[in-house]
C-alpha cells in the first residue's frame, strides 16, 4: 500500500491495478486493491458516492448517433495551462471516435475535429450536442438565423444535429468526460506529456486502449456511417466560414 499511497492515491482501484502491473510488475486484483484502499481511507465505496442520473437507452446501431462535447480542464495539471478536449463518442457502443486537444471550443476547432472524424469514419446519421453557440444560435432574429456555421456545414453533408436540453440527456459523453478527467490526466502524467501537441500525439494510442476496455457491442450489427457526399479534397470548402455579401 505504500507504493499506492505514494504514486496512485488519487487513482481508482481499476486504473491503479493496471498501472501497478504495467509500470512495476506488481499484479494484484482490482477487488483486492479496492479493499485495501477502502481500509486505508483512500477510496470510497459505491454506496458512499452519489448516484448519477439513470442513462437513457442507447441507440441500436454504430454510427447512428455521435455525442459531442468539449471538456475544459487542467489536462496537464500544473505542467501547462488549462485547455479543452473535444470528445466524439458513439452512443450505441461508447467508443471514443475522435479526441483532440484545442485551446477552446470554437467553430474552427470543431471543424478540425469533424474533418478528421469524417475522413476516418464517414458520415454518421446525427450528432448530439449541447446548446453551445457553435451548434445553436441562442436568439435567432432577422440578422441571425437559427443555423450556425457548424449547422450549415452539417446540412451540406446531410448530417442531422440535435441539441440536448440538459447535461443528463447527453449523459454518455458527460460520463466519458469524467472518466477521461481521471484516467487520461493520470496517464498523461505517467507518460510525462506536458503540452497539447504531444498530448494529441498521445491520444490515438490512448483511444485504442480505452475502446478495447470500455466499448460495448451494439444491439444491431449495422454500421450506419455513410460515404462522404463530397470529394475528400473538397471537404475544406464545406468546413469553412461563409457569409453572404452584397456588392453595389
Amino acid at each position: 500500500m505504500a507504493l499506492v499511497k505514494e504514486n496512485y492515491q488519487d487513482f481508482d482501484p481499476t486504473l491503479a491495478a493496471e498501472m501497478l502491473a504495467e509500470h512495476h510488475g506488481f499484479k494484484v486484483s482490482r477487488e483486492t486493491l479496492r479493499k485495501w484502499m477502502q481500509e486505508d481511507g483512500v477510496w470510497l465505496s459505491r454506496k458512499q458516492r452519489r448516484t448519477f442520473h439513470q442513462p437513457r437507452l442507447r441507440r441500436e446501431c454504430y454510427g447512428e448517433l455521435i455525442q459531442i462535447d468539449g471538456s475544459d480542464h487542467r489536462w496537464f495539471e500544473d505542467r501547462a495551462d488549462p485547455c479543452t478536449l473535444l470528445v466524439f463518442i458513439d452512443d450505441a457502443t461508447s467508443m471514443l471516435m475522435e479526441l483532440r486537444f484545442v485551446q477552446s471550443e470554437s467553430t474552427f476547432s470543431y471543424f478540425g475535429a469533424l474533418g478528421s472524424y469524417l475522413l476516418k469514419h464517414g458520415r454518421p446519421v446525427a450528432f448530439y450536442s449541447d446548446k453551445h453557440t457553435v451548434f445553436r444560435v441562442p436568439k435567432p432574429n432577422k440578422h441571425m438565423t437559427g443555423m450556425t456555421q457548424f449547422g450549415r456545414a452539417l446540412a451540406e453533408l446531410n448530417i442531422e444535429i440535435l441539441c440536448a436540453n440538459s447535461s443528463q440527456a447527453k449523459g454518455r459523453v458527460e460520463r466519458a468526460n469524467r472518466t477521461l478527467q481521471d484516467r487520461l490526466v493520470k496517464e498523461l502524467r505517467l507518460a510525462r506529456v506536458s503540452d497539447m501537441e504531444a498530448g494529441n500525439a498521445f491520444l490515438e494510442g490512448f483511444k485504442n486502449r480505452f475502446n478495447a476496455k470500455f466499448s460495448k457491442a451494439p444491439a444491431k450489427p449495422d454500421n450506419l456511417h455513410r460515404a462522404l457526399n463530397v470529394e475528400p479534397d473538397r471537404l475544406a470548402e464545406v468546413l469553412c466560414w461563409r457569409e453572404n455579401r452584397y456588392v453595389g
